[in-house]
């Protein structure tokens, strides 16, 4: 368990800047250069496979049907492309789907946003001041920490594992001596990057600790209806209600492109999170809530999520026969029951970092290095790990894929 300092700004005695240099807020000059951006940069246009991306597969979005609901739309609604206030009829819908997920809401509790991102970044500066504590797990979903860096707050970290998840011995050791940071972030389902989803005990118990602590916890849940297992538990949601604040998404299992996600929040926080949204984006998009609202109507969803699942327990199934096949002894790797990433361990000495530049160069495939989710903590938190993301190519692709990879691996062995 670390406690990593809050980021001092100011503390060293720069060069001069240029005379036309701007002065950029002191948390971005912190900011370092992700990875990930540049060589998806230099894979741009090339004939590389990625298992970078965690997007869901082009081709199984339901344009058709999305399309009849969107010309039916122009047909009723003159109103479509102006600018109002979220759609409220879509909130029931949200309702009844988070009832498929065991969750039990009013429309009233549903904040709807532009995306779970929004969802998130809302969630958190609600209870967020400068300097603030925020306590999440030393591996941990990217998006998250570029919510939380503009506030420089002071990261309480917990241990974590791809085998068993959030380490709450450590959770509930922060807790109990008396440190409370302002939000606890977890994923429950699916965990990005790690792959992993928490036991239904593990689900109880955080919630136990954000009630019993009145710390608000933030249930990251984009990967919750990608479900392989019927028997999953239920989100952390549903075993509290209100110190769980959960963001959930359409973009998964609909269109990410359409930007729609929610925050289920206690009604007489709402308005705080409407002055929030103002300084962000003013209103979410009219247009693609409306669209979605007739879609969801129809009722083609019930018959779009199986055939989404299956398809992404093939790629699963694929990606995880190809490691076996072909990874040499000494890797290790998670088995999700949900979402869309597989989390591997590679031996100890080696670097992932610089397998990824040998396999770009020699193999023409790429993924993301563990390390880019460290959050505090060890510096060499993730060294030797990989997430890679079985969504967006075919199995067959998959096979190659790996294959290549295993090559690299080997090589820089």
């Amino acid at each position: 368990m670390t406690a990593t300092a809050k980021p001092q700004v100011g503390t060293t005695t720069p060069s001069a800047p240029a005379a036309d240099a701007f002065q950029l807020a002191g948390w971005l000059q912190e900011a370092r250069p992700e990875t990930l951006q540049g060589l998806l940069a230099e894979a741009a246009g090339s004939k590389v496979l990625t298992f970078a991306l965690g997007l869901p597969p082009t081709e199984l979005f339901p344009q058709e049907a999305f399309s009849r609901a969107t010309a039916e739309l122009f047909q009723r609604d003159q109103e479509a492309l102006q600018l109002g206030a979220p759609f409220h009829p879509l909130k029931p819908h949200i309702a009844a789907l988070m009832r498929q997920r065991g969750v039990e809401c009013t429309e009233e509790e549903v904040f709807l946003t532009s995306g779970a991102q929004q969802a998130l970044s809302l969630a958190a500066r609600l209870f967020l001041e400068p300097g603030g504590r925020v306590l999440l797990e030393e591996t941990s979903y990217l998006g998250f920490h570029h919510v939380i860096k503009p506030q420089i707050p002071e990261l309480v970290t917990v241990p974590t594992s791809f085998d068993e998840g959030i380490d709450l011995d450590a959770v509930e050791a922060v807790l109990s001596r008396g440190v409370r940071p302002a939000v606890m972030y977890a994923m429950s389902e699916g965990h990005n990057p790690l792959g992993m989803s928490l036991s239904l005990a593990k689900r109880a118990r955080l919630a136990e600790l954000a009630r019993h602590y009145r710390v608000p916890l933030i249930e990251d849940d984009p990967y919750g209806f990608l479900l392989f297992n019927e028997s999953a538990p239920p989100p952390i949601r549903a075993l509290e209600k209100r110190w769980v604040f959960y963001a959930g998404s359409l973009s998964k299992v609909l269109s990410p492109s359409l930007r729609i996600g929610w925050l289920l929040a206690p009604p007489e926080l709402h308005s705080r999170l409407s002055i929030l949204r103002q300084s962000m984006d003013i209103d979410s998009s009219n247009l693609a809530q409306k669209a979605a609202t007739r879609y969801l109507e129809s009722g083609h969803l019930s018959t779009h999520l199986p055939v989404l699942r299956r398809e992404l327990k093939a790629r699963r199934d694929a990606m995880l026969a190809a490691l076996e096949r072909e990874f040499p002894a000494g890797c290790r790797w998670s088995r999700p029951d949900s979402g869309v990433f597989v989390w591997v361990e590679l031996p100890k000495e080696m670097d992932a970092t610089e397998l990824l530049r040998a396999a770009l160069r020699e193999e023409k495939v790429i993924f993301v290095p563990g390390s880019e989710f460290r959050c505090g903590g060890d510096p060499s938190l993730g060294r030797n790990c990989m997430r890679l993301s079985f969504s967006n190519l075919n199995p067959e692709q998959i096979e190659e894929g790996i294959t290549r990879l295993a090559r690299a691996v080997k090589r820089l062995r």
